[in-house]
């Protein structure tokens, strides 16, 4: 069966058909899925009953797995997955869920908020894959906006003004905009700012797009109040309907975006019911800007 892709969403997102993730891509299919990636940002595959390893596999189709340190305040010995996969879960290495005031589970409700995926690293993810393995029976959807059809949205004024920002990102930006503030000396050290550009170019088709994230929390020249301001403002433009789809989770979904070109954001759901959700990272190949940790 040939692959076949149907657009969700107006300006994005792609329901794919025709593969089976379990079975390794030829290099046809491979190039396939990664041009459509480019095309459509997200793409969905249903009915992918894949185990960890297979995911990665898929994964590594499209460039190297991101390494993991650096994204959480789960010490690497309390880790649930030791697959080289990123718990998006709601659950304990016993496997079941986080108490709700666990410091894991405050930490993790950042995810509730409009992100980009490892905005927060010198060099910032290119594709997330995420697995759904136990889904919660009622609430979270994961919402997904295109980036680059909000750019075009924009009046030619805003393009001009913010073409050149620089922004901060950091995961204590986006936890301590939830009121989460209690850090190790440790913890403010891998969570350091970085920088990062506002508005981005694809590098295959070129077309710009803003890049938001709640990790974000400051713009260099700016001061702190006017910039969040503007970042407000631009998420809030960015998010409305018109630019959103809202994946409504089954079993066995695998769902892949482009952190390049969109932000996504998971809601609100019943904390004491078990979410499994697995994510491989495709890591990136270079920064937005030249790197340093912000002053």
């Amino acid at each position: 069966m040939a692959l076949a892709i149907r657009q969700l969403q107006k300006h994005f997102v792609g329901e794919v058909s025709g593969l089976d993730l379990r079975v390794p891509l030829t290099r046809e299919q491979a190039a396939e899925v990664e041009a459509a990636m480019d095309k459509y940002a997200v793409l969905v595959f249903h009915d992918q009953d894949i185990t960890d390893e297979q995911q990665l596999a898929f994964a590594l189709n499209f460039g190297e797995r991101e390494k993991a340190r650096g994204g959480t305040v789960v010490k690497k010995e309390d880790y649930r997955l030791t697959s080289g996969l990123n718990d998006v879960s709601n659950l304990g290495k016993d496997g079941k869920p986080l108490p709700r005031d666990s410091r894991a589970n405050l930490f993790n409700l950042g995810n509730c908020l409009w992100h980009s995926d490892s905005s927060f690293r010198p060099i910032p993810a290119k594709f997330s894959l995420l697995s759904a393995r136990v889904v919660n029976p009622k609430g979270g959807n994961t919402e997904f906006a295109d980036m680059r059809a909000a750019y075009d949205a924009l009046d030619d004024e805003t393009k001009a003004e913010i073409e050149d920002m620089i922004c901060e990102h950091s995961l204590m930006y986006s936890r301590g905009s939830l009121g989460f503030l209690d850090y190790s000396d440790e913890e403010k050290e891998m969570f350091k700012p970085v920088l990062q550009r506002l508005v981005r170019t694809h590098p295959v088709h070129g077309r710009k797009s803003l890049y938001l994230s709640s990790h974000a929390g400051a713009i260099k020249g700016m001061s702190v109040p006017e910039g969040r301001l503007l970042l407000r403002d631009l998420t809030e433009h960015a998010t409305q309907l018109e630019f959103v789809y809202v994946h409504k989770w089954k079993l066995h979904d695998l769902v892949m975006w482009d952190n390049r070109q969109t932000v996504h954001r998971v809601r609100r759901y019943d904390q004491s019911q078990p979410r499994d959700m697995r994510r491989a990272t495709v890591a990136g190949t270079e920064p937005t800007v030249a790197q340093q940790a912000a002053e």
